[in-house]
């Protein structure tokens, strides 16, 4: 455009002007049509080609983003649901841990009760065999001086032949009533 202007200013100024197809505007104009003719179709391909391959290798970076996504997406929710039921699990160890210190409590607290009334039926029935022993000491303890009593008493005022048959007697109804 601007070698037209000025080829109309040197044609206005009254320069001689050749005819146009001497003109290099032209012919470089020829020449560009005519590479455009032969190299068109040729660059067509190739830009279309580059560019079709370019979108399909873009898409495929789009789908294997998107592929990667998803697989992000589902290893998370895998996480999270791995992460809740450890959540859970741990809730339900520590329940179980409270659940088993209570029983252990109350089972402690029954075989200490147990072993107290134990404890306690071992020493009453301790005292009452000493009670039984200290009794049974003291009946043998009388009748022994009971006996010796009725001993003297009857030495003193019996003779001797009658005084063995009064003892033998004595210790006869004794031994009977103890019994």
């Amino acid at each position: 455009m601007f070698i037209s202007q000025a080829h109309a200013a040197d044609a206005a100024n009254g320069a001689h002007a050749a005819p146009f197809w001497q003109d290099t505007t032209f012919l470089v104009a020829i020449a560009f049509v005519l590479l455009f003719v032969f190299f068109g179709k040729k660059m067509y391909v190739a830009i279309t080609t580059a560019l079709d391959d370019r979108t399909k290798h873009i898409q495929k970076q789009i789908n294997e983003a998107a592929q990667l996504r998803e697989q992000a997406q589902m290893l998370l929710a895998s996480y999270e649901k791995k992460q809740h039921e450890a959540i859970k699990e741990a809730e339900g160890i520590i329940q179980a841990a409270k659940n088993e210190a209570e029983r252990l409590a109350v089972e402690a607290a029954e075989q200490l009760d147990r072993n107290l009334k134990r404890s306690e039926q071992l020493a009453k029935d301790r005292i009452a065999q000493a009670e039984a022993q200290a009794v049974a000491e003291i009946k043998g303890l009388a009748v022994d001086i009971a006996m010796e009593a009725a001993k003297r008493v009857l030495t003193n005022e019996i003779d001797a032949a009658k005084s063995d048959q009064l003892i033998d007697k004595a210790i006869k109804n004794i031994a009977g009533k103890l019994h």
